[in-house]
């Protein structure tokens, strides 16, 4: 590994602040405590990371217990239907006990508080958003999270799950030709919104990238299913010209894949590489407005913190993607071009801590917005001060606390 994300992983920036956000976020959504589980899936897969990386910091076997049973509760609750659902059991329609040896071969359903919008019924916009389903973008998460378990616990189960998500997620999304939907239906039989842009693509080209070069460096990781096609496809629809957003979100998204890309490529992945200009050349065009007056300086009332979080656990990544970059032991990348892009960038990574630090005051907390997104907003700032569970892609090879 080179000797920024060396440095990253072996921080314990913030360990602290992190873990008294991930205890709170434990009780409330019962993880560890006598409650019922509630789940949501992008929250609780940033979560598992983090408590990944609050071991790796403090070396509490309590926190990779904790990461463990995350797993198992999402699987026990996002992998079955909803209990108002006149179905019932495993997504996947697997009886038990297999479908608990494969909880991801159905998905995972978002965790919305409403049901799927019915067949049959018009689509509503505003209330789409508050209903049940399953996002693509959700489920590449997941992978990631999963894979992270595998790579930190040396424990090839967690990547065989991913594998499958993988697999299943790609023929569901991609079943309607060229385009993919952005979102399917809790069962993954027709789509509820029937377009995306160019990141729920680049999101499962580089996962499915990151599954195929941990099952080269896990001992007993699986080679099946075999994700070949899925790369090629995810390969031809992506629009490396089409990247750039001024989404906080979605900017945090692209310079996370590109962190992901430049490890994947230093620990012998055989595609990929191309792929880091166009993502820094994507993340500058979006963040030249943060120049200038944004929604970054309107008040917290007005504010969402998660998708501001996202942009700054992105930003952390810049300095170690630098140090990387130069400690790059593999060729097939234009060093002096990426150079020139990341000292572009570099002078918006004080950005990322001015956003974390904004989040952090508890002043910023006292809104309406922060408590609905409480959640949500409570582990992407802990993200923020532990990022490496996110952004340092485990070692492999190896079982056990590294």
């Amino acid at each position: 590994m080179s000797p920024g994300w060396e440095r990253l992983r072996a921080g314990r920036r913030e360990a602290g602040a992190a873990a008294a956000l991930m205890r709170r976020f434990a009780e409330r959504t019962g993880l560890g405590v006598a409650r019922p589980p509630r789940r949501y899936l992008w929250t609780d897969a940033f979560a598992v990371c983090n408590y990944l990386a609050l071991w790796r910091a403090t070396g509490e076997a309590h926190y990779r217990t904790l990461a463990l049973e995350l797993v198992d509760q999402v699987h026990a609750v996002l992998g079955h239907h909803r209990p108002d659902d006149v179905r019932r059991g495993w997504l996947s329609g697997l009886g038990e006990p297999e479908g608990a040896l494969h909880p991801t071969r159905g998905g995972l359903r978002i965790g919305k508080k409403l049901p799927e919008r019915p067949v049959g019924a018009p689509l509503d916009e505003r209330l789409e958003w508050e209903r049940d389903g399953q996002y693509f973008h959700y489920l590449t998460r997941w992978m990631h999270a999963l894979d992270q378990v595998a790579r930190w616990t040396g424990e090839p189960r967690f990547d065989t799950w991913a594998r499958e998500l993988a697999d299943v997620a790609h023929r569901a999304f991609t079943a309607g030709g060229r385009g993919m939907a952005w979102k399917m239906s809790i069962d993954l039989s027709r789509p509820l919104v029937g377009s995306t842009g160019q990141h729920d693509p680049l999101d499962g080209l580089v996962t499915c990238l990151q599954l195929q070069a941990t099952a080269a460096r896990l001992p007993g990781a699986p080679r099946e299913p075999a994700l070949d096609r899925a790369v090629s496809d995810f390969a031809q629809r992506v629009d490396v010209r089409s990247l750039a957003t001024a989404d906080p979100l979605g900017l945090g998204g692209l310079l996370i894949d590109a962190a992901r890309v430049e490890q994947l490529w230093e620990q012998g992945a055989q595609a990929g590489p191309e792929l880091l200009d166009p993502l820094l050349a994507a993340a500058s065009i979006g963040l030249a407005p943060y120049e200038r007056h944004n929604e970054l300086h309107e008040p917290a009332a007005r504010r969402l913190a998660f998708r501001e979080l996202g942009l700054a656990i992105g930003l952390a990544a810049l300095r170690p993607l630098a140090q990387g970059l130069e400690g790059l032991r593999r060729g097939g990348v234009d060093r002096a071009r990426l150079r020139a892009r990341l000292e572009e960038l570099l002078r918006f990574a004080p950005l990322g801590s001015r956003i974390a630090d904004f989040w952090r005051d508890p002043a910023q907390h006292r809104t309406a917005i922060w408590a609905e997104h409480a959640d949500i907003d409570e582990v992407m700032l802990a993200t923020c001060l532990v990022p490496e569970g996110v952004l340092v892609l485990g070692p492999g090879g190896r079982k056990g606390h590294q």
